[in-house]
């Protein structure tokens, strides 16, 4: 559990031993933490954007990067047929705790099992693409365990507010940068510290411009209080 720092959380709160939160450090030089609390929210609890996402929900879904089971629990409560999946060993393990029927410890890059009419992913699920370059492996394999007429749900953010402003009224971006919304994370839990890793934010009409290339229709579904939004992507006829 020493490098699952937020299986290792996540047990902690569900056994009743929360006494502090994660805290996370990007390349954009910010810490913040991550509430576990939250990690368990109910549904009257959650962003107006993730509950439009799972009242859309339709038939064989499958919740990728599902962390807690929180929106797994929501569907599976409602008679909707839901497979939970992450890499995290201990997540899976809260989930099964919490009561969750089908759930895999596996990469969304490795699993391959069966095919879903949704596809979920939440909580800026795009940013496991890790960079922008990463959408077409990412959009390539999430195609492959789509059925005919299913869909993907993934929200994301558009973080050029983070940026500061031009005189011209444009936004200053270090000339390293290939693309703003590329981070790397750093997440710690007590002593423990993880590995610095890629995470992606992408603004919606580049999301969109990189869903077409690779033959995905994309619809935004609805917008966020705080430059976030969901979309929807299908496959082009």
């Amino acid at each position: 559990m020493k490098e699952d720092i937020l299986g290792h959380a996540l047990l902690d709160y569900q056994q009743g031993n929360y006494t502090e939160d994660i805290t996370t450090y990007s390349s954009l030089e910010e810490e913040d933490t991550i509430p576990l609390p939250y990690m368990f929210r109910s549904f009257k609890e959650m962003p107006k954007l993730e509950q439009k996402a799972l009242k859309i929900c339709k038939g064989e879904i499958l919740d990728v990067g599902c962390g807690a089971g929180s929106h797994s629990l929501y569907l599976q409560d409602n008679g909707l047929s839901v497979t939970s999946l992450d890499t995290s060993a201990g997540a899976i393990e809260v989930c099964k705790l919490r009561g969750l029927k089908n759930i895999i410890n596996e990469s969304i890059l490795t699993y391959e099992s069966k095919t879903f009419d949704t596809i979920l992913i939440l909580m800026n699920g795009v940013g496991l693409a890790g960079t922008l370059n990463g959408l077409e492996k990412f959009f390539s394999k999430l195609k492959s365990l789509l059925n005919k007429n299913g869909q993907i749900l993934l929200d994301s953010s558009d973080i050029i507010y983070m940026f500061e402003n031009d005189d011209d009224g444009g936004y200053w971006i270090p000339e390293d940068v290939t693309y703003y919304g590329e981070v790397s994370f750093t997440m710690k839990y007590k002593n423990n510290k993880s590995k610095p890793f890629p995470w992606l934010y992408v603004d919606y009409n580049t999301l969109q411009r990189a869903a077409n290339y690779n033959n995905l229709n994309c619809e935004l579904v609805t917008e966020g209080e705080h430059y976030d939004y969901l979309a929807r992507l299908t496959l082009a006829k």
